[in-house]
């Protein structure tokens, strides 16, 4: 759907700030003095063999609707230690069986011992049960906007579901989503910050008003320059959600205002000597010892980094995918180093 992709460590302990604390979360400046070495796969194994086992299952919502999910478990998961769950959200007009293809989470589930579940947006059936799917992120996208589905409500009952059945770790319940899944996610930060404890997207940005967690929630936003679908600055892109896009960085910032990060954010240009096309920015300090990064990679499109495209079509719509850096592997590393405390 336009923006959206079809087919397609903790910082040291923070007292509480006061209500005199000035919360710092402007635009970031550069400090070229150190330069810090980012390194995107820390603490990371790389991708194995998934040889786990795949499951499908639905939920009747509240509303009378069906969803559908698909959920991953690796071989590798420990049988008596509680795993973190990671939800991944496909793009506009793309489906949990192709993001499962697309983002390559099963191998990394598989060698980091979580369990990834793979839920369905809504169709555009007179069900919703057919065709291309979206989710309402607030602003995008489609049937599900128009429609007002509870996707909130969706996940948060999907989230019940998994831990009535597996051991979940409730401290690293996390959400990766791209494009229109990246859009819900900032929402899921926003409004079921009680369950989600950090978010890692691409490409996609902020789509409520406002945002008011009620615990902060740590989070990571990959995001192309060369992306056309949802620019990186904001504005209307050339695919077919026609919204009026708010810009990435102000949806980090928007975040770190909401987690009362209190220092200046740190921006580095060359941060992996093999990868100059990196730009990163974090804010750090915030409140329960969550991180808001921001990572810009020069010359990348919409379609999800590292990881061939599922079709032509969708490379034809999306652009191609950037070769350099692996996304899922960039935002599992992230999240699994910012669990709650």
């Amino acid at each position: 759907m336009g923006s959206v992709a079809p087919g397609a460590s903790p910082a040291a302990a923070t007292p509480t700030p006061t209500a005199t604390t000035a919360v710092v979360a402007s635009a970031p400046t550069t400090d070229r003095t150190s330069e810090p070495v980012y390194d995107p796969y820390a603490g990371t194994q790389a991708a194995a063999e998934p040889i786990g086992h795949t499951l499908s299952g639905q939920i009747t919502t509240p509303d009378g609707r069906t969803r559908t999910y698909r959920v991953y478990v690796p071989a590798s998961l420990p049988a008596f230690r509680p795993a973190p769950l990671l939800i991944a959200l496909h793009g506009g007009m793309g489906s949990a069986e192709q993001f499962q293809a697309n983002s390559g989470f099963d191998g990394l589930a598989e060698a980091n011992r979580f369990i990834v579940v793979y839920p369905d947006g809504v169709g555009m059936g007179r069900w919703f049960d057919r065709g291309p799917q979206t989710w309402n992120g607030g602003y995008c996208c489609g049937p599900a906007v128009a429609r007002n589905v509870d996707d909130v409500g969706f996940i948060r009952q999907l989230i019940d579901t998994m831990q009535a059945r597996y051991r979940i770790d409730r401290s690293r319940v996390v959400v990766s989503g791209h494009s229109n899944g990246a859009i819900l996610a900032y929402r899921l930060a926003c409004e079921l910050s009680d369950s989600v404890v950090a978010i890692g997207v691409q490409a996609g940005s902020l789509g409520v008003p406002s945002c008011t967690p009620r615990r902060p929630v740590a989070v990571f936003h990959l995001h192309g320059t060369a992306d056309t679908n949802h620019p990186i600055d904001g504005g209307f892109g050339n695919g077919l959600a026609q919204v009026n896009f708010r810009s990435a960085i102000s949806s980090v910032t928007a975040l770190a205002e909401a987690n009362r990060c209190i220092m200046r954010p740190q921006t580095t240009a060359v941060v992996t000597p093999s990868n100059p096309d990196l730009t990163v920015t974090t804010w750090s300090r915030c409140l329960g010892n969550a991180e808001v990064r921001f990572v810009a990679v020069a010359g990348a499109s919409h379609a999800w980094m590292g990881h061939p495209a599922t079709s032509p079509d969708a490379e034809r719509l999306v652009g191609r995918p950037y070769p350099d850096l692996d996304a899922s592997r960039a935002i599992w590393s992230f999240l699994a180093s910012h669990p709650r405390n």
